[in-house]
């Protein structure tokens, strides 16, 4: 999609960051507001095209690819348009100003890309992402970019997919490894950052996107030999260590692209909530990345436990991350709203009928959040 004239952008601009604002009756804090002031500041300003909205205090939305069959796969261009305009106008109607829109999740893409295979989604002759971007941004929402960076397909998937795609070459040379019935791109391999600065240019060169956006997919195990050999020839002698050093080197490596393609579209990362997972089972070193400038612009740990979770219990958790996260990175909480209705085997006895029992469970969560130092909330649904 190309970059909207800077004449049109000014009208656009204006028209985007009011209707955001009427989201909700008044902000919070003037400082609410502030990345649609400052862009209209700029306007006179700049001549290059899209000028990036984001907001300080930000109430996200993920949009997951498993719900694309739903709504994209087989239906024409104004069919999924009108779903997707549908999808957000009810997002935009309970307040929320941010979407992750899920575009790069298994080794593809849906968006027009040369580098990546066509996600099993997208069978139309349109672009899925420009109309979501549209639309989204017709309402005043900003649009995050949502990427996995080291999943990739199934092993049948994978089969299937011409030689032609690097994702099927680096089968073959270990860069991708297989783990229960998937591949993985190897995180201690640089080849690895070389292909995600190569994924989020592309999308930052051709989309008009506010932000990308990463979860909590790292490592897929903990299991030694998935990278035993790459371990042995690193000299290192802290599996941990080594591989959470792997995963900093490619975070880091995302967002210095980001930056260099355009400083005003934002990174964020999405890790899980319980901080001893991040670093035990994924390798993620959210302490460095929350507590640092210089990895992401803002950080919203999966906090989807209730307040009676009796491992990781919400009001207590989100404390954690807030005395973890500097002044440079935003903390944003990402809600479970998923879970309302149903038993949560994982809480414990005291929490397991949580989120059955108090259907208010995330408008609690809400106004904890609102009342803390947190800049936002998310919701996966």
């Amino acid at each position: 999609m190309k970059r909207l004239a800077a004449a049109l952008l000014a009208a656009y601009m204006f028209t985007s960051c009011e209707a955001a604002d009427s989201s909700f009756s008044e902000p919070e804090t003037a400082s609410d507001m502030t990345y649609c002031q400052q862009e209209r500041e700029q306007l006179g300003e700049l001549a290059d095209g899209y000028v990036p909205v984001n907001y300080q205090h930000m109430a996200g939305e993920w949009f997951p690819y498993m719900h694309y069959e739903n709504y994209m796969h087989g239906k024409s261009e104004d069919e999924f348009r009108e779903s997707v305009r549908e999808l957000y106008s009810a997002a935009k109607a309970e307040g929320i100003n941010t979407l992750f829109l899920h575009v790069h999740p298994c080794g593809d893409a849906y968006y027009r890309s040369e580098i990546f295979p066509r996600g099993t989604s997208w069978d139309g002759d349109y672009d899925p992402f420009a109309v979501m971007i549209e639309e989204a941004h017709k309402l005043g929402l900003s649009v995050h970019a949502w990427l996995n960076p080291l999943r990739c397909q199934t092993t049948e998937r994978m089969k299937a997919l011409p030689d032609s795609f690097v994702v099927k070459q680096w089968t073959e040379n270990g860069i991708a490894k297989e783990v229960n019935g998937r591949w993985y791109l190897d995180p201690s391999c640089t080849e690895t950052d070389e292909l995600l600065r190569d994924c989020i240019r592309e999308i930052i060169t051709n989309y008009d996107v506010d932000g990308i956006h990463i979860d909590d997919y790292f490592y897929p195990t903990t299991a030694p030999e998935f990278d035993a050999e790459e371990f042995a020839a690193s000299g290192s002698t802290d599996l941990g260590e080594w591989r959470r050093s792997n995963c900093t080197r490619m975070v880091r490596a995302m967002y210095d692209e980001v930056k260099s393609c355009d400083s005003r579209v934002e990174f964020g990362i999405s890790p899980q909530g319980s901080i001893s997972g991040n670093y035990d089972s994924q390798f993620a070193d959210v302490r460095l990345w929350s507590g640092e400038k210089g990895y992401c612009d803002y950080i919203v740990p999966q906090l989807y436990f209730g307040f009676e979770n009796e491992s990781c219990p919400f009001a207590e958790t989100l404390a954690l991350w807030e005395t973890m996260t500097c002044p440079d990175v935003r903390l944003v909480a990402g809600l479970g709203a998923y879970k309302l209705g149903k038993a949560d085997k994982w809480a414990g006895a005291a929490g397991e009928n949580e989120w059955i029992e108090s259907p208010d469970i995330i408008q609690r969560q809400i106004e904890l959040v609102e009342k803390s130092s947190v800049s936002g909330y998310a919701l996966y649904r």
